[in-house]
């Protein structure tokens, strides 16, 4: 298993398979892009399901949740899902996108063992996105959402990200569309993982804020925390149920006591904590004629180190070097 020493076990696994995006939000890039990782760099495919297969069958994990940048852009991606998915034990496989190309995948993603999938939509103002992400692809997104929905993709679930002054005046309506088209909706405070380490704690919305702007339309009745377990969101009946709204309050209300991820980048680095300062290389040693024994030994290794939490609050936190994008989510 992967422990650390509080305790916990990570059972969910997240894998970023490219740190290429075809978007430029503001809150993660600047406009003109990053120096993107080079091939060589990458994982291949068949590494990539061998460092599953060995976290599945080996270390106890049981979610796998696919990542980027934007892992639509990866070439291999419905053959690396189909191979996963028939790892014995299957996990529960899902995937984190933008959703632009969704709309053409869609059903393939269902075919090869894609149980869910995130997607970001942080507005539903065509205009306010192209400022937001600086492409006007507002309604490839929509269209994805749609697609997903309608392949069985379910739940399908957003992640929106509230940026003051430009989009928080939206979380009400933002709620509102997504319970009409049966989509769960949770909002997530901006954290400090922009490429440009320009981020402002003064600046974020807050997870009370986004409370205080959704009970202004509507009734909200906390889950019992039991429900919660390990994910991220607290989450809300709206108006009684049966619809839910998520808020990940990563910097306000860390939930580290009950985390139970490993990351895994797209070059072959295992991170035990999306905020850690130090990697582990699987790929070197994957490369170098590791046997499965001895990976599955780093990886451990690597995730007995962690640390009991963020520290986001803390003064000597310190903003990792890698952005979002090259981390996955």
């Amino acid at each position: 298993m992967l422990l650390d020493t509080y305790g916990r076990q990570a059972v969910d696994l997240r894998v970023s398979l490219t740190d290429r995006c075809n978007l430029r939000c503001t809150y993660c890039m600047p406009e003109e892009g990053l120096n993107w990782l080079g091939k060589p760099e990458l994982l291949t495919d068949e590494e990539i399901v061998r460092l599953v297969s060995l976290a599945v069958g080996t270390l106890g994990v049981r979610e796998v949740r696919f990542t980027g940048g934007e892992p639509l852009l990866r070439p291999g991606l419905v053959p690396i899902i189909a191979a996963c998915a028939a790892l014995e034990p299957r996990p529960e496989i899902s995937l984190t996108t933008n959703g632009i190309g969704l709309a053409r995948v869609a059903a393939a993603l269902r075919d090869a063992g894609v149980d869910r999938v995130n997607v970001s939509l942080d507005t539903l103002d065509p205009d306010t996105f192209a400022r937001l992400t600086r492409r006007k692809r507002h309604q490839d997104v929509l269209d994805g959402l749609a697609a997903a929905e309608a392949a069985g993709l379910r739940p399908v679930k957003l992640n929106a990200v509230l940026m003051r002054g430009v989009n928080d005046h939206e979380a009400a309506d933002l709620l509102a569309w997504a319970i009409d088209h049966r989509y769960q909706l949770r909002f997530i405070e901006q954290m400090p993982l922009d490429a440009q380490h320009g981020w402002d704690r003064t600046q974020m919305v807050t997870a009370e804020e986004i409370l205080e702007l959704l009970r202004a339309r509507f009734e909200l009745t906390p889950e019992p925390s039991a429900a919660r377990g390990a994910a991220p969101a607290e989450r809300w009946l709206v108006d009684g149920g049966p619809a839910t709204v998520g808020v990940i309050a990563s910097v306000t209300r860390p939930f580290c006591r009950a985390c139970d991820r490993t990351r895994l980048t797209a070059d072959g680095q295992v991170r035990n904590c999306l905020f850690a300062t130090g990697e582990t290389d699987l790929r070197g040693a994957l490369r170098g004629g590791a046997d499965d024994a001895e990976l599955a030994e780093l990886w451990r290794a690597a995730m007995w180190g962690k640390k009991a939490g963020a520290g986001i609050d803390q003064p000597e936190f310190h903003q990792p070097e890698r952005p979002m994008s090259a981390i996955g989510g």
